[in-house]
């Protein structure tokens, strides 16, 4: 079996592959890489050349960036059941709202966080619109539930429920019941809770409370 080599930091979006790696159930090795010099070091950037992570090593096989990796590991396990089969049906939802989540999504939570201001008449040129027109897009995905593919819990809802997790607790995604009760689900999930207790452990080492 190859090697899944696991590269992250517990304060980046490596809690995402984290995640999706504890759903999959597979034997993996976590490298834990400061930022700085040893994420940007030469040796890494072999890895990625962007010095970022997450990254995934799985034997000569290098994928970054997380939605990538999700799908990834999603079609190279798929007994596990993270992604519908080619040819289903629900494979359309599965790709549109993991790539709407890693595309408009992401750029219209980025425009808020930094406070940037599409032109009025030039929303037409950014993908997502305006940010009012992305949430409520994602509302209408979310609505009919429990999951992006409707009963069937995937590598979308990873993505998908990690980035609209970070935006409910930092306030960059308005507080809707549809979002509130979809992160209420996948939070109890007992991937995503390992996930967690996995990151903030190695938090704690990284930063030791005083005294």
């Amino acid at each position: 079996m190859k090697a899944l080599i696991f590269y992250t930091n517990p304060q980046s979006r490596g809690r995402i592959v984290h995640w999706m790696l504890e759903e999959l159930g597979e034997p993996y090795t976590t490298v834990w890489l400061a930022y700085g010099p040893e994420m940007k070091s030469d040796a890494y950037r072999k890895v990625n050349p962007m010095g970022k992570v997450p990254a995934l090593q799985h034997g000569t096989a290098v994928v970054t960036e997380a939605a990538a990796i999700c799908a990834y590991l999603a079609d190279g396990f798929p007994d596990k059941g993270l992604a519908p089969p080619p040819g289903h049906p629900d494979r359309a939802p599965y790709y549109r709202w993991l790539f709407f989540a890693a595309g408009p999504l992401e750029m219209a939570v980025t425009a808020r966080s930094l406070g940037w201001q599409v032109p009025e008449g030039r929303s037409a040129m950014v993908g997502f619109g305006s940010h009012a027109e992305t949430m409520d897009a994602l509302e209408s995905a979310l609505k009919p539930g429990p999951w992006i593919c409707g009963d069937r819990f995937t590598a979308a809802d990873v993505y998908v429920g990690s980035s609209l997790g970070w935006g409910l607790m930092f306030g960059t995604i308005e507080k809707r019941p549809v979002f509130e009760a979809y992160v209420k689900r996948f939070s109890a999930r007992p991937a995503a809770v390992r996930a967690d207790m996995i990151n903030e452990e190695q938090l704690s080492r990284q930063n030791p409370p005083n005294g």
